[in-house]
């Protein structure tokens, strides 16, 4: 069964972290100084939480989370039938976890995350990532794009 997945970039993580603790009625699954995620099975979520760093808080993107790599694999097949182009970004390290993701925008240009998480990591980003990790990468609407391990992530 697939997750629906939503990363909100915030300005005052603890504050943040008592309202969607209080909110969820539940603590966060993972919590980290500069992070925390709840797995939430009522609603079906993968719902995190980041520092904002300096950047605009708000939505950071959506996305939808496949328990294995065969339900991955159909979730990329779907970007066709969504006129859509995805941007493989392969393995990669961020949010505390080693996943497998790929990228596309809708529309209106709202980045989707798709992707499969088989492991934790002790570090937010890939080694020498950190000005990438959690930012999508930035093209046109139904270009084409590469994007390398470790660009972006949750």
């Amino acid at each position: 069964m697939k997750r629906l997945h939503v990363n909100i970039k915030v300005e005052d993580l603890q504050k943040s972290v008592s309202f969607y603790s209080a909110l969820f009625a539940s603590p966060p699954t993972v919590k980290k100084e500069d992070y925390a995620k709840w797995m939430l099975d009522d609603p079906l979520v993968n719902f995190s939480i980041s520092d904002a760093k300096g950047m605009p808080a708000g939505i950071e993107h959506l996305g939808i989370q496949a328990e294995s790599e065969a339900e991955l694999q159909d979730l990329y097949s779907r970007v066709d039938s969504a006129e859509g182009k995805l941007r493989n970004e392969g393995d990669t390290v961020c949010c505390y976890a080693k996943s497998t993701k790929g990228w596309i925008k809708d529309p209106q240009k709202v980045e989707w995350e798709m992707f499969y998480t088989y492991g934790e990591s002790d570090t937010f980003y890939a080694e020498g990532e950190e000005s990438n990790c959690c930012q999508p990468a930035s093209n046109s609407v139904g270009e084409a794009e590469s994007v390398s391990a470790g660009n972006s992530c949750c």
